[in-house]
Formats: structure tokens, sequence, C-alpha cells
């Protein structure tokens, strides 16, 4: 899974960036919107808030805006900018250094692949200015989705159409699921993901705010190196990323049961699902009634996923699969983990503080510490997706000296 800045401008194609946005999605990518002024007189911006889950950037003055220099975080976190439409206006002020808005700041402070989907009227694209912007842009590096031959907007016939969506997302799908590394080739790896919702009755649950997009990051970044990936999420509000296998699960005993029955042949393991610690004792077969008295709620502890699959790792010897736990926390963070990685026998910890609203759970950034045996990794701010990156670095690292250690046999 990639973090992909969806740039959308002023032009009547501005309503096809709706499809391309939800098409990246469907392909296990994460977008952020950008606005210029004159997009949202064709689309509204609470129209890609509701598709992103993300808050849409319109502005760079917008209150607090430049207390995290926002342009510079998030030119820094993606994988990809993505311009379509792109217009005449537009590709000039990229051309040329322009940067008046947000999204020309983006574009002259990223260093991810820039992509331009042109859309205008066919003498607009003809002209010598606009040709000259694009070879410009082009002899930097930046790539094109061409436009397509039809009847325009402006009621002329010819070259200047936005590109379909389905092109458009599969160019940019192309650059950023590029292999990072082959060392996962061959190898299987199993990821959870998500809360658990615990039933009180038919209505009612105890659940935690977990997005699950940790573990579809980790999930999406295994299989972009190559491994056969199987996710089990929990119920999530968003889309699991495109892998070998996703099993569905919904409660702690559900997840439990799913991940043994994966686990077999597991080269790798990482436990990123937020499952329930405690679920209720009974659960009422239809809707508890409402009274005035309180409600005497009875809580049993729910089975160890992480401590079982620990349990299990020393009869397994050299081929017990990478084992990797996360630790929740809001106090004494990574002294727990450490504790946690001891007392579940797991090869990782990645220690997370969930008190902070930017990082942990619901949020699409963390901080992380990465804890082994040999030392342990501050990971600092940034995307999920990057976070993702560095714990599959170590997974690698992990499963390369055991296979050294192996041939020195």
């Amino acid at each position: 899974m990639a973090l992909i800045a969806l740039g959308v401008t002023g032009g009547i194609g501005a309503y096809k960036a709706v499809e391309v946005c939800r098409g990246l999605q469907q392909r296990g990518h994460d977008v952020v919107a950008v606005m210029t002024r004159a997009a949202t007189r064709f689309v509204g911006p609470v129209t890609f808030e509701g598709i992103t889950r993300r808050p849409v950037i319109t502005s760079q003055w917008r209150p607090g805006m430049n207390s995290d220099i926002e342009h510079i975080a998030i030119a820094d976190q993606i994988s990809l900018l993505l311009v379509a439409p792109c217009t005449a206006n537009v590709i000039g002020k990229f051309a040329n250094g322009i940067a008046d808005d947000f999204l020309t700041t983006l574009y002259l402070a990223t260093k991810a692949p820039v992509m331009l989907a042109p859309s205008m009227n066919v003498h607009m694209l003809a002209h010598d200015a606009v040709q000259r912007n694009l070879q410009a842009l082009a002899g930097r590096g930046v790539r094109f989705v061409e436009p397509g031959e039809g009847y325009l907007a402006c009621g002329w016939v010819g070259k200047g159409r936005l590109a379909e969506p389905a092109d458009i997302v599969a160019a940019a799908d192309q650059i950023v699921a590029m292999p990072a590394s082959a060392t996962l080739n061959h190898k299987r790896v199993l990821v959870t993901a998500g809360p658990t919702y615990e039933d009180i009755d038919a209505v009612r649950y105890v659940g935690n705010r977990s997005s699950g997009r940790m573990g579809f990051a980790v999930a999406a970044e295994a299989r972009r190196r190559g491994a056969h990936v199987t996710l089990v999420a929990g119920p999530t509000r968003i889309d699991p990323p495109a892998v070998d296998e996703v099993v569905r699960v919904r409660s702690a005993a559900d997840m439990h049961e799913a991940v043994m029955r994966a686990a077999a042949g597991a080269d790798a393991i990482v436990m990123a699902a937020a499952v329930a610690d405690y679920t209720p004792a009974q659960r009422s077969e239809g809707k508890i009634a409402k009274a005035d008295a309180p409600l005497a709620l009875t809580l049993e502890r729910t089975k160890d996923i992480l401590a079982d699959l620990g349990g299990m790792r020393d009869a397994l010897g050299a081929s017990a699969p990478v084992l990797v736990g996360f630790a929740a926390e809001t106090d004494d963070v990574v002294a727990r983990a450490r504790a946690k990685r001891a007392k579940k026998n797991a090869d990782v910890i990645v220690a997370n503080d969930v008190s902070r609203a930017d990082r942990g759970f619901d949020a699409p950034t963390n901080e992380v510490t990465i804890i082994t045996a040999d030392g342990e990794e501050v990971v600092p701010l940034q995307s999920k997706e990057r976070v993702a990156g560095r714990i599959l670095d170590c997974i690698e690292t992990i499963l390369m000296t055991r296979a050294a250690a192996t041939a020195r046999r």
C-alpha cells in the first residue's frame, strides 16, 4: 500500500478524479486529496473527504497548517504525486517553479515521482507555450498519462479530454507497485489487522479504535516484496489491500481460530491487530432492554494469540516463523514492550504510544520503537506505509541471518 497525493485542478474532468481516487483505493493505496481553489468549483472537497477519510487540503493558509509545515510533511510521506486532471495553468506553474498554492508548493517540495494527466481544450494543448512546458517537465522526469481524443466540454472535437480513470489508475499503480526487494519471494507472511468486536447483545459490543491501517500497510508491503500474504482482518471501515487471501473475522475468538489455522507453514507472522483482552462472559441473543438500574457486565480474558504462537516456537526450532507483535501502550511504552517481547517469546515487538491523536489508533501516521534481541530502533513519526517498510526490513534481516546460520551448519 502506498500513500498517493491526488492533485485535482480546475477543469471539467475534475469529476473523474473521484473515480481515480476510488480506483487507487481498490488497488490498496491510501489517498490524500489536494485541491486547487478552482477545482472546488467543479467538485466539492467533502466528496473526497468522504472517500479518503482524510482532510482534503484546499489551502496552505488553513489555521494550524504552518505549525506542522504540512506541505513538507506530505512531500516526505507520499510515494507518488498524481495530478488528474492537470490544467494548462498548473502545468505552466510546475514548469516554471511557481509555488502560489499548496499543490504547486507540494510539487517543488516532494522527491516522490510525479505523474500528470493533462486535460484542456485541443488548441490549448497544441499551443507552443503549453508544449514547451510539457517538454520541460518531461525532461525533469515527470511522467504523463496522455489525454484522449473525442468530444470536449467546450464543444470542440480533438485531443485534450482527460484519460479514462482506469488508465490513470493503472499507470499510477505501475509506478508505486515496483518491487522493493526480492527477499520475500516464495515466503509466506501472515498479518493480522484491525480491531475485534466482542458482542454484548444483538446490538451492542465492546471494541476499540483500531482502523486496521497499520496491519494493512504491512500486508501490502509484504505483498509488494513478493511474499504470499494472508491477511486476517477484524471489522474495519477501510478496504483491505490486494493480497493473496483475506480472512474476515469479528471477535477475538474468531481471530484466534483463523490465525492458528493460517500459521502453519508461515515464514513470518505480524500481529498488528488490536485484539480485545476481554470479552463479555455471557452474550444475550436479543437486545438487552434498557432499565433505570445500572447494568453490570462481567468480562473474561480472551485467548492470547501472540502468547500461543510464541509457545509453539520452541518445538518448531529453526523452522519457527519470525514472530512480530505490537505493544500499544500509553505509559512506560518501551519498557512494557521489552517485557512483552520476553514474555511472549517474540522475535520483534513494535512499541507505539496510542495516547497521541497523530499516531497509533485511527491515524495515518505512526511513531514506533522496533525492539529485537539485538537492540532497538526508533522510527520517527511518518506514514504507516513507511513504518511498515521498516518492520519488513527487520523481518528480512532476521530471515537472512537465519538462512546464513543454516548454511554454515
